[in-house]
């Protein structure tokens, strides 16, 4: 008997990505984050367009694909609320605190996801971890305030370091640089949000505990896990 294959990560980005159209509210606006998960969203999405008058997206390159197959797409400015907000994570814990950035939108994933009533995390099993900080955190700053800012992770044993782009550092859509801090190990992840959200210089750190997930769809060998916080 020939055994059956475990599916591929692809397999279960394109199982959760079609999960999440269930908390589609139609005729409502929708917030669409960014990252390898979210763009199998936007192709399921495709298949239900009519039910989307338009759409909030946390990047250039979400705002290019959810165009591309028929969505307005509009300005945060010009929406007072969207009824849910579907973005993946980098890590996501047991409370729905999760850690962002790794595709270097951030900022405008938490801008967008304080708009929504209810913010739908979709990712696979691997994501899921009892406790934040094994991967690295990420960090928008203002140009100016980098080595200040890594001064200031090293005090709470951390190591920062600038992403680059090839031999130059990375710039946003915002036209700013990331940190990637290591070494973390966030015991509070609401506090210590609170309290690097205040540094000078810091654009967005990249914890999401402020902004959490009311639910999260998990893609498992066994099908999609729903967690709901």
């Amino acid at each position: 008997m020939t055994p059956i294959a475990s599916p591929t990560q692809d397999e279960l980005k394109a199982l959760v990505a079609q999960a999440a159209l269930a908390y589609l509210v139609p005729g409502q606006i929708i917030g669409v984050g960014t990252g390898s998960t979210v763009n199998q969203f936007i192709e399921a999405l495709a298949r239900v367009k009519d039910q989307v008058p338009a759409a909030v997206s946390s990047s250039e390159a979400s705002t290019e694909r959810l165009r591309a197959i028929g969505i307005a797409v509009l300005d945060a400015n010009e929406v007072e609320r969207l009824s849910v907000y579907i973005d993946g994570a980098d890590e996501i814990d047991g409370q729905g605190c999760m850690i962002k950035g790794g595709g270097a939108a951030l900022t405008r994933e938490k801008i967008v996801a304080a708009l929504a009533e209810r913010f739908i995390c979709i990712a696979d099993e691997s994501k899921l971890v009892e406790k934040l900080g094994a991967f690295p955190l990420p960090v928008e700053v203002v140009p100016m305030a980098c080595e200040h800012v890594v001064r200031r992770f090293q005090a709470l044993g951390g190591t920062a370091s600038l992403r680059m782009r090839g031999s130059d550092p990375l710039v946003t859509d915002n036209g700013q640089h990331i940190l990637d801090v290591r070494g973390l190990s966030i015991e509070d992840p609401l506090a210590l949000e609170s309290a690097i959200n205040q540094w000078p210089g810091v654009v967005t750190v990249g914890i999401f505990a402020h902004q959490r997930a009311q639910v999260c769809l998990l893609g498992t060998p066994k099908g999609v896990r729903t967690l709901s916080y």
